[in-house]
């Protein structure tokens, strides 16, 4: 098995891909969602916590980390469902303990790699919660982090 997280990983490490830091720093902070983390653990018997770090931190040099955060990170409060109508009150209750470790922890921008917590965190939390950060989802952190290239020898070969 595969996962983007290895895939962009294996590109960075191979050179594949290169990633250019913003040159104003930003404080960032990655969001452990339950699936990749606990679930993932459970079903597949690997989680994905180092990875999303691995990726945020080539992209980003100040990383704060939301505590508690890994294995025991909490929920942004969209998992099980309650992302979906007409939970709005119910996720956003259960979403005020990431509010909280967000606000504490300093970050400018909190990497989410699962598209449900970027939607909770993003549309929900930092509206109802008064936050001052923004919200990426990993890839779209890593895409505008890419460095154009130039496209190599047998690239350019084949067109």
């Amino acid at each position: 098995m595969v996962t983007l997280f290895d895939l962009l990983i294996e590109y960075i490490d191979e050179g594949r891909i290169r990633l250019k830091k913003p040159a104003r720093a930003v404080a960032a902070a990655y969001h452990d969602p339950c699936n990749y983390g606990r679930k993932s653990l459970k079903a597949f018997g690997q989680d994905y916590f180092a990875e999303g770090r691995t990726l945020t931190a080539a992209c980003c040099d100040d990383i704060r980390e939301l505590n508690p955060n890994r294995n025991s990170a909490y929920c942004c409060g969209a998992g099980g469902g309650a992302w979906a109508m007409p939970f709005s009150d119910e996720r956003v209750f259960h979403g005020r303990k990431k509010a909280r470790q967000i606000a504490e922890s300093g970050a400018d921008l909190i990497v989410a790699p699962c598209l449900t917590c970027r939607d909770q965190i993003m549309k929900s939390l930092v509206h109802e919660y008064d936050l001052d950060v923004d919200v990426k989802y990993m890839v779209q952190l890593v895409a505008e982090s890419l460095v154009p290239g130039e496209r190599r020898e047998h690239e350019m070969e084949e067109s």
